[in-house]
């Protein structure tokens, strides 16, 4: 439970730094975030981890696929 706290916390941080428009505020704020959500994630479940790092790494497959495509074309 501690960990979907943290993360939503990381996650609500992050959403308030991309809304200030001071660099110094911003670069705090996304620390803090950056924190938060190691934080939660290293608390949560095993399963939940597992499932986070699969999404990330078929979306990273697929932005570095598409990168290829893209420069195959030029």
């Amino acid at each position: 439970m501690s960990s979907l706290v943290l993360l939503v916390i990381g996650l609500g941080i992050f959403v308030l730094a991309w809304n200030t428009k001071d660099e110094i505020n911003r670069i705090a704020a996304m620390v803090a975030g950056t924190i938060s959500l190691v934080w939660g994630f290293a608390l949560a479940p095993l399963q939940f981890q597992l499932l986070v790092e699969f999404v990330l790494v078929l979306a990273a497959f697929f932005v570095c696929m598409r990168c290829l495509g893209c420069g195959l074309k030029r």
